[in-house]
């Protein structure tokens, strides 16, 4: 009788009405999130001269692929960029979450004797900067990072709010007295950090993790600067060209004779190609998303401590 009131009166259990009127909030909800994504994808597929006459649909009259095709004359160089964008990002993201992980978890220990140094020196660059001259200077005469692979990668591996957020998740997560047990056990600093704190740390790095990949896969800023060989151009930087391209011919097409205006203009699926271009730089990652989700749960469970 006892346990078939428990089951009457739990507090946490939802009605049915409620579970169906949230079910379809939730749903609601994710929807509007992921049907522009969708809407984008339609339109690279519309034929260019339905969009003229009809505008944007759901369901377009008369499908094509020639945006994709038009993007697609880059050949080779569209595969490269890929690669290079894969690279930059793989690597990239592993560099900036073990630079910034080990960084906060300095300034995480109160033992360290320069903590407070370098937390305001990198608090401190979150207020100035050098500028874009002496950082130009930097990477690509000290440094030596012109059109190398790592001039995509170390003038982004390390913010400044990324590591305060480490070390706030530290903080909160990591009990010093299983640090101080590492220490008698005989662990230095860093494989107290490898083996000891990542476990625990996985959902706080899995965070910035995404962020850092975010970063690193819409970058194109770098390689405009510091980038100027076809084999080491990311695949951000080769789509805002074909963008920039298209872009002046349209808007040049007027100084053309008049037959030459009519055949460049009908070949340039204008409308069609920009959504192709977002499509082409953002389903990838939007694919490797559920991946990454996977690394929140199991660092909610791994390294679980009781004190």
């Amino acid at each position: 009788m006892a346990e078939v009131m428990r089951k009457k009166y739990n507090p946490h259990r939802l009605s049915k009405h409620w579970n169906v009127l949230l079910n379809v909030i939730l749903g609601s909800f994710t929807f509007t999130c992921v049907f522009p994504v969708i809407f984008v994808v339609i339109i690279s597929f519309t034929d260019e001269q339905t969009l003229a006459l009809n505008g944007y649909s759901i369901f377009p009259e008369k499908w094509s692929l020639a945006a994709y095709r038009f993007i697609w004359k880059a050949g080779e160089q569209l595969v490269q960029s890929y690669w290079v964008t894969i690279q930059v990002t793989v690597i990239g993201t592993m560099v900036s979450v073990v630079i910034m992980g080990l960084y906060a978890y300095a300034i995480f220990r109160k033992e360290f004797r320069y903590r407070k140094f370098f937390t305001f020196l990198i608090f401190f660059t979150m207020l100035f900067n050098g500028g874009l001259i002496p950082t130009y200077m930097v990477c690509t005469q000290l440094l030596r990072l012109r059109n190398t692979l790592w001039g995509l990668i170390l003038p982004s591996s390390i913010n400044a709010f990324y590591i305060f957020v480490l070390r706030s998740f530290y903080r909160s997560s990591i009990p010093e007295s299983l640090i101080d047990a590492a220490k008698i056990d005989g662990a230095g600093e860093f494989r107290t950090f490898f083996q000891i704190v990542f476990p625990i740390a996985i959902p706080g790095l899995a965070t910035i993790g995404l962020f850092c990949t975010l970063q690193y896969w819409n970058d194109w800023f770098n390689a405009l600067l510091y980038i100027d060989v076809a084999s080491l151009t990311p695949l951000q930087t080769m789509l805002h060209r074909i963008e920039t391209r298209m872009e002046f011919i349209v808007q040049n097409s007027g100084r053309l004779g008049s037959g030459q205006v009519q055949v460049v203009l009908k070949d340039i699926p204008r409308d069609a190609a920009r959504m192709a271009l977002v499509t082409l730089a953002t389903v990838p990652l939007a694919f490797a998303y559920p991946f990454f989700q996977r690394y929140f749960v199991q660092g909610l469970t791994i390294g679980a401590v009781k004190e």
